[in-house]
């Protein structure tokens, strides 16, 4: 596997667990953003910690899942950047789209307050 998913009460974690976010895992990554989406899981926080590589069909799933989240009014969060998953998204001009924290407690906090401002 890939992936650890678990559901909280109010999102969806998803952390990769392998050192790369690319063509081999990122088709496995849009499945399982599908799945959730399906059964109506609206915020989801994507834990890129293990991961220090990635190419543009992982930046392709990332805004897969940010565009689902925000097509049921959620948030798509990605949190724990390496410096060169980092390099990418900044390069690609994607830290305008994507909502980034620094960590999965920041990440929690975020979607908390945004949960009480509804």
């Amino acid at each position: 596997m890939n992936f650890i998913i678990r559901k909280e009460e109010n999102y969806s974690y998803i952390k990769v667990v392998k050192d790369r976010l690319d063509s081999y895992i990122s088709p496995e990554l849009k499945a399982e953003l599908v799945m959730l989406s399906g059964i109506r899981i609206c915020n989801i926080i994507l834990d890129l910690s293990d991961c220090i590589n990635c190419d543009s069909s992982g930046l392709s799933a990332m805004l897969f899942g940010n565009r689902l989240c925000d097509d049921s009014e959620g948030t798509f969060i990605i949190c724990n950047l390496s410096v060169n998953v980092e390099k990418v998204i900044m390069m690609a001009m994607l830290d305008t789209v994507f909502l980034i924290t620094s960590g999965l407690e920041e990440a929690q906090r975020l979607l908390i307050k945004k949960l009480e401002l509804q």
